[in-house]
């Protein structure tokens, strides 16, 4: 059973509510929720940004928007499916998945109520090895202890297609630990894990902490097994974490990752996820300065990227207003 979720509202972040008075508003209000991450992570802050642009707005809209702060993609899927949450952030691996009901999800089957409302920032496959561990490749992660994240998360699902490209097992590792993304940066810099993984955008306030308390070093991952992994898994492509972002990162790294999705019900209103998908295009610009990962959206690729799941009609009849769909 899905524990209960720990609401974040938007106010907590210093941004403005719009009052709560529906005799503000001919229109009838209601409050929608979006699942996003932990705050160490990219997910939170970029629905904060989607919830902001609502908010800004909220009396004229007819509703306003709040955060959920979660385990992640696997978990927001299934609060979604439950419908203890209106929208979700999540990888576009476990979009697909969670869609088809494959991988993680063939126990509870496919679920073809899932939306896709728009894309948003890419996000890396990301491997730090502490500093005097001996690792300098990806390679010498074998008998190692590595973080592998908990059962059913996404670090974790990628993490073993990744393994399976390598044709690596689990017992390769000297050990296969389990702690939360949120507390790897400190089990790392304390020395019980020697690497750290993490399916994140960039930058990163964990992947800050790493490399700035202990000095730890991001591993590339690139080759033939990286390329197999790609080409047989059409979430996956090549990414890369800029350089110049973290401590004794001063180049770029190569590696390979997903996209974040933002995507909903079927069942949740029209007339609800196109003012959304509205009030976020309309002011793009600033949504972009929301955050540096969001700083590079075009909406180009923002209503087609690791979309599997059809477009939501609401958000649909925006695109096709716009003119960007047929």
């Amino acid at each position: 059973m899905i524990r209960r979720i720990r609401s974040i509202f938007i106010v907590c972040l210093g941004l403005v509510i719009a009052p709560l008075a529906a005799a503000q508003s001919d229109k009838p209000f209601r409050h929608v929720t979006i699942a996003t991450g932990n705050e160490t992570g990219v997910y939170f802050p970029a629905g904060g940004a989607i919830c902001r642009m609502v908010n800004r707005n909220a009396s004229e809209l007819g509703f306003r928007c709040s955060l959920e702060s979660t385990d992640g993609s696997t978990f927001n899927l299934e609060a979604l499916r439950k419908e203890l949450v209106d929208f979700a952030i999540v990888q576009s691996d476990r979009q697909y998945h969670a869609f088809f009901g494959s991988d993680t999800f063939k126990d509870v089957g496919p679920n073809k109520a899932i939306r896709s409302v728009f894309a948003l920032h890419p996000e890396a496959f990301t491997v730090l090895a502490r500093k005097g561990s001996g690792i300098e490749s990806f390679d010498d992660i074998r008998g190692k202890r590595v973080n592998v994240g908990g059962d059913g998360t996404g670090q974790r699902a990628t993490l073993e297609a990744l393994m399976e490209a390598y044709g690596w097992k689990m017992s390769d590792f000297a050990e296969a630990l389990e702690y939360k993304a949120s507390d790897q940066p400190r089990m790392l810099c304390a020395g019980k894990i020697d690497v750290m993984l993490y399916v994140v955008g960039h930058p990163s306030g964990a992947v800050k902490e790493a490399t700035t308390l202990c000095d730890s070093v991001i591993l590339p991952l690139r080759g033939k097994a990286i390329n197999k992994l790609i080409a047989n898994h059409p979430y996956y492509r090549k990414t890369m974490i800029p350089g110049g972002i973290y401590r004794h990162t001063p180049d770029s790294v190569w590696t390979f990752g997903v996209a974040a999705t933002f995507i909903t019900r079927e069942n949740v209103p029209d007339e609800v996820v196109y003012a959304l998908v509205k009030a976020v295009f309309e002011n793009l610009d600033l949504f972009r300065r929301l955050h540096p990962a969001l700083a590079d959206l075009k909406p180009e690729s923002m209503i087609r990227d690791g979309l599997t799941a059809p477009l939501h009609p609401g958000a649909e009849k925006y695109y096709r207003e716009k003119g960007w769909i047929r």
